[in-house]
């Protein structure tokens, strides 16, 4: 599942650059998070960096991209692949 920022968002640019697949971004009023490139860092880390640095705690789970693990690094290796390519 990737994650999402809520409208509790402060902007306060922290997590932007936590984000190891530049899957964070500023939004129309706040940042937002592309559920095409969040892994909530599975393949990176073990925690999602963004929650571990956000002040204000507004980065939950997003319901509407639901994954499993085995989703997520499926996910992350694709995303690496992407990388080498360009």
């Amino acid at each position: 599942m990737s994650l999402i920022i809520t409208d509790e968002c402060i902007n306060c640019d922290v997590c932007e650059p936590e984000c190891p697949n530049d899957a964070i971004s500023m939004g129309e009023a706040y940042y937002v998070i592309d559920p095409n490139k969040c892994t909530e860092c599975v393949g990176h880390f073990d925690e999602p960096q963004c929650q571990q640095v956000c002040p204000v705690e507004c980065i939950p789970r997003d319901p509407a991209h639901t994954e499993s693990p085995k989703q997520l690094m499926a996910k992350y290796h694709n995303l690496m692949e992407a990388k080498k390519i360009s």
